[in-house]
């Protein structure tokens, strides 16, 4: 079943934007999300319009980020990319008429409810300050500048 990776790939070009000093291109957030620029003003366009980005076409137009990144958490931006399914088990038959089947789904989607429920909250926990600052403590950790880390578009 494949994953999906949205959620993992904005927070990395979220990331790279706030180390920018300048707007970021799709082209140049596409290169760091192994993606085609499409696909990333697409993703902006929800980040867009919960007010975490904003953009300006043109020359030296691109994408900022709109707020700081101490008040966006993890679940922001889940939330904004319209909140994919976080699970990616699932029931054999959503409708089952087999008896032992119910019983099943019954007991999973307690535990899927829960399992949501605590990943969720954990998401809102963590804001994308917390992240950068993690980002940066391995960069140091490891030897590299900010020039290391830049994805070539």
């Amino acid at each position: 079943m494949k994953r999906d990776s949205k959620l993992s790939g904005v927070l990395h070009a979220l990331l790279h934007m706030a180390e920018m000093q300048e707007p970021a291109t799709s082209e140049s957030l596409a290169a760091a999300m192994q993606t085609n620029p499409v696909v990333v003003r697409r993703l902006m366009a929800g980040l867009r319009y919960a007010g975490f980005v904003s953009s300006a076409k043109g020359h030296g137009g691109g994408w900022v980020l709109s707020c700081p990144l101490s008040e966006i958490t993890l679940g922001d931006i889940y939330e904004a990319l319209g909140a994919p399914p976080l699970l990616a088990v699932g029931h054999r038959t959503e409708s089952p008429g087999c008896v032992v089947e119910q019983a099943v789904n019954s007991a999973l989607d307690h535990a899927y409810r829960d399992a949501e429920a605590l990943l969720m909250a954990r998401l809102h926990e963590v804001t994308l300050a917390a992240l950068s600052k993690d980002f940066h403590r391995r960069m140091v950790a490891g030897g590299h500048s900010l020039g290391d880390i830049a994805h070539a578009s």
